[in-house]
């Protein structure tokens, strides 16, 4: 596929975003764009589990649930991959991931619709909890289908925690990145997984903490029914914040120390200035709870391999435009923005 090639510059230069009318407010744009339905044309996918883990201690193997999107397999090496991650409670269905995947199938691409370990109803498929730090997965998912297909260009493109998770695996690959990898999108990411924590129990966050909070602990409960040995479902009782969550179950159960050496260790944040594929960062200031600190907003300026696209509003993973049915534009500026980064690097 020949594609331009745009230098960071070119490519900030032409991502200015204008909110959609009357809705400059940053919750407005967050509550909107996560209910608003995304037209979907996508044909059927294929469900592929991918092992991303090796069964330890009689344990069973880890797996996750991937839905692909393929296109003719005579042109299907050649044509660009894209590897989508979701964010934290979502799945390969989630809103973004659908409207993402359409644009890209429509422009040639393959599509891989991941959903992280336990999501998108997958709980039985491994013993494991899954979290912010597991980058690894996409690392492995995106070696099976590189493998399986033979595929020359992929991109990996995450939201939110899906965001971390890619942008972290970039900065540990750093120089050594595999060939194939050509480019890494970051969607509103959580980059710096304490403050933003910390972030979404203040008081005008705390509907979006108790949101994932129901969420997350539902799905504890579901995996100590499932793995009763390995987990104990009291520890779920008066959890009341996503850090006491992180502190009580993802930290205990997933060999961290504490909620603050967990957001350490699984923050794209320590790595990001090793980062050494072209790579794109969306990040709204408006964000409710996504923080980017000073200290890492330095580092990813650093670095010429990324380029970091800041709007004044957009909300978290929204980035509500006006539509203009006459240029094709739906109106959903970051997967457009995406869209252009991909075919750039192609």
């Amino acid at each position: 596929m020949s594609t331009p090639t745009l230098t960071p510059s070119q490519i900030a230069a032409s991502m200015d975003f204008r909110p959609r009318r009357f809705l400059s407010n940053g919750h407005l744009q967050t509550i909107i764009g996560n209910y608003l339905p995304r037209e979907n044309h996508l044909p059927e996918p294929i469900a592929q589990l991918v092992e991303v883990s090796p069964a330890v201690g009689g344990q069973i193997a880890s797996q996750v649930l991937c839905h692909c999107h393929w296109q003719a397999s005579d042109v299907r090496a050649s044509r660009p991959t894209a590897i989508l991650v979701h964010g934290l409670e979502g799945s390969s269905r989630s809103q973004y991931v659908i409207g993402n995947a359409n644009k890209l199938w429509q422009a040639g691409a393959n599509i891989v619709r991941m959903n992280m370990r336990n999501c998108g109803g997958t709980e039985q498929l491994t013993p494991t909890l899954y979290h912010s730090g597991l980058s690894n997965d996409v690392l492995a998912v995106m070696r099976f289908f590189t493998a399986q297909h033979g595929l020359r260009s992929l991109s990996l493109i995450g939201y939110s925690m899906g965001g971390n998770l890619v942008l972290k695996l970039a900065g540990e690959l750093g120089d050594q990145a595999p060939a194939e990898l050509h480019s890494v999108i970051g969607v509103s990411p959580a980059v710096d997984l304490g403050p933003s924590a910390d972030a979404l129990h203040q008081p005008l966050n705390r509907l979006y903490e108790l949101k994932f909070l129901r969420a997350l602990l539902r799905r504890f409960r579901r995996k100590a029914s499932l793995f009763p040995r390995a987990y104990d479902a009291n520890q779920a009782v008066n959890i009341t914040s996503l850090r006491d969550f992180d502190h009580r179950i993802t930290a205990l159960y997933s060999g961290f120390a504490s909620a603050d050496d967990y957001y350490y260790r699984a923050a794209a944040a320590r790595v990001i200035d090793r980062i050494a594929v072209p790579t794109l960062i969306l990040n709204a200031l408006d964000d409710p709870f996504i923080r980017l600190t000073r200290e890492s907003r330095d580092l990813i300026l650093a670095n010429p391999n990324i380029t970091l696209v800041e709007t004044a509003h957009g909300g978290h993973c929204a980035f509500l435009a006006d539509a203009d049915s006459a240029n094709k534009n739906d109106g959903y500026w970051a997967e457009h923005a995406a869209l252009r980064f991909f075919l750039a690097n192609a």
